[in-house]
């Protein structure tokens, strides 16, 4: 159980900040960039369920607890410690469910036969602007990976959930009448 009973503590005001193990790095340490990304995902789902409803605002909700857990899963390294071994992790049945709504979703859409601008609805929009900063996240957590102990499965959710809110930003546009399509070269002349 979470208790935040303050929220300010000024333990932060000379530039450090502490991981769930409770040691202190600096706040543009690769692990917090790599959280605090996720973060801001998790921000931008918020926006983007502004304008979502029924099944994707559900699915949506799901994602964003997930990126809660994500955040848990980065903020303690997986080195093998009692704290670590305790920790909240990613999963494969999160990746799993990604994948099948996903699928889900992907079976009601027509295929690409170009590539997609970002746009159309609201929530489209907002959900493209999602995708972009998960796959910033991926690219600090594989960086992340590369010298600390990350959670297996992180690297998987991260990968998927940026499939995900491109598939949920097409789902979203079929009340509009689909994708906004990008026509190559269009305005050359």
């Amino acid at each position: 159980m979470v208790v935040l009973n303050r929220i300010y503590t000024r333990t932060g005001d000379n530039g450090d900040t502490a991981l769930g193990t409770g040691k202190r790095v600096a706040k543009f340490d690769p692990r917090i960039e790599a959280y605090g990304t996720v973060d801001e995902t998790n921000a931008c789902v918020g926006v983007a369920r502004l304008h979502a409803q029924g099944e994707l605002d559900a699915m949506l909700a799901r994602v964003q607890n997930d990126l809660f857990d994500l955040g848990a899963d980065l903020c303690i390294p997986d080195d093998g410690s009692e704290i670590a071994a305790k920790a909240l992790r990613i999963t494969q049945a999160q990746v799993d469910r990604l994948e099948r709504e996903i699928d889900a979703m992907n079976e009601k859409l027509l295929p690409l036969r170009s590539f997609v601008l970002p746009g159309g609805s609201a929530a489209a929009a907002h959900l493209h602007v999602a995708r972009t900063v998960c796959r910033r996240a991926e690219r600090l957590i594989v960086k992340l990976a590369e010298h600390e102990a990350v959670g297996s499965a992180a690297v998987r959710y991260a990968n998927r959930l940026s499939d995900f809110f491109f598939v949920a930003s097409r789902f979203a546009n079929l009340e509009r009448g689909g994708d906004v399509l990008w026509i190559p070269g269009a305005n050359r002349s």
